[in-house]
């Protein structure tokens, strides 16, 4: 990337005055995104104690006219805005969801199979009284083209650059006319798994948490006030989570499975760095495979039961179009999948999406610490269908209302 030092590349965010140009899902629309395309990857949640402490500290800066402000973060660098970005493109969900979590969801304009994610992002929000949210008929972003980028005349494309050329459709100039004639890229996707980015891009990439992307989002859209309360919600409950932990030994194996049809597992290892086990690797799990599994690669029974995990945590399993009866009783009817230890006790439980957010963060937080210690932190219910679960309130791990306070901006 040659020119990515050069700061006339992101200048200017331009308001209005654009040109004008006229299944099971387990988090993404039924294939790996790291097989098709790559953009799947990698982030650096390094430790659940770093995530916890990261703040928006001010990479925000104004500048000497007082309205234009910079935000910082790899692999874009230096982003320079004229104001607060009204129109928000998006491609994957962590990004859409922190624009729901700072209260500005409506702005939102495209993301990835709109309405896959529209139903399961409102699997939660009944849980959050006066939030709302709808996602419903947006532009399916996975791979868009540039004629669509003119016609919607976004303020920001929260998508990561390097992974939209790692769709091989987008050259560095195809982003750099887009950045300078609609809005600047501002987005980090392979912190997901910590995958390579593309070549061109690796001298520039580095790895972020879940909630250090976050924060930085929060800088775009001049919402610190309200990371910085979410994030004390989320301190709260990882210390609750933390003091009560059992040891080592009294707690059960695990793996998270993305099956988009029982033919074809995708399988995540629990402690892998980067946010898509943002909630799992705060609760400390004991992965049941090994090493010879590498995470985001398919596997069938019989790798499952050499593995015989206690407890199985299924991605998507809350998606409204996800029967969960229907894959526990596909694992019951296999040969091999009923010896399965999770599957004779029962243990298979439904979880939320891959490229979670913050607010869902809080509720997968929640929800796996139940499933792999319910005699610590109270058991879930062994859901089927319908909206997440309501939890009795002194059974709650986090309060609801001051979320859905925080989101719709009373501090």
């Amino acid at each position: 990337m040659a020119d990515s030092d050069e700061p006339t590349r992101r200048k200017f965010l331009t308001y209005g005055g654009s040109v004008a140009v006229g299944g099971l899902l387990a988090g993404c629309t039924g294939s790996s995104e790291s097989d098709a395309t790559a953009t799947d990857a990698a982030a650096a949640d390094a430790t659940a104690t770093a995530e916890s402490t990261a703040t928006s500290e001010s990479t925000a800066e104004s500048t000497t006219d007082g309205s234009s402000y910079t935000v910082s973060m790899a692999p874009m660098g230096e982003v320079t805005f004229e104001g607060v970005p009204e129109r928000i493109f998006t491609r994957l969900t962590h990004h859409a969801g922190m624009a729901f979590a700072l209260g500005h969801g409506d702005a939102v304009n495209a993301m990835h199979a709109p309405d896959y994610y529209d139903a399961l992002w409102n699997q939660f929000t009944p849980r959050l009284p006066g939030v709302e949210l709808d996602w419903s008929g947006l532009y399916s972003s996975w791979e868009p083209s540039k004629e669509r980028l003119y016609e919607l005349d976004s303020d920001v494309h929260l998508a990561d650059p390097a992974s939209v050329s790692a769709l091989g459709s987008w050259s560095q100039a195809d982003l750099d006319e887009i950045e300078e004639n609609v809005g600047p890229w501002f987005g980090n996707t392979f912190s997901a798994r910590h995958q390579e980015p593309p070549t061109e891009w690796a001298d520039a990439y580095e790895y972020y948490g879940l909630w250090e992307i976050f924060a930085k989002v929060a800088q775009v859209l001049r919402e610190e006030a309200k990371y910085e309360a979410l994030a004390a919600v989320r301190e709260e409950l990882l210390a609750t989570l933390a003091a009560d932990l059992p040891a080592e030994e009294d707690r059960p194996t695990a793996v998270l499975l993305g099956p988009s049809d029982l033919e074809s597992i995708y399988a995540y290892n629990l402690s892998t760095p980067g946010f898509l086990t943002a909630h799992t690797r705060p609760l400390k799990p004991v992965s049941a495979f090994g090493d010879d599994v590498e995470s985001g690669s398919t596997v069938d029974f019989e790798t499952l039961l050499e593995a015989d995990p206690d407890v199985i945590l299924t991605l998507g399993g809350m998606h409204p179009n996800t029967s969960m009866p229907d894959i526990r009783a596909g694992l019951r009817d296999d040969p091999v999948g009923a010896e399965i230890s999770a599957v004779k006790n029962e243990r298979v439980y439904a979880q939320g999406g891959r490229y979670q957010g913050p607010i869902l963060n809080l509720f997968q937080l929640e929800m796996t610490a139940k499933q792999l210690y319910p005699d610590q932190f109270g058991a879930w219910p062994q859901y089927s269908e319908g909206p997440s679960p309501e939890i009795p309130e002194e059974e709650q791990l986090f309060d609801r209302h001051r979320v859905a306070d925080i989101i719709n901006g009373d501090l």
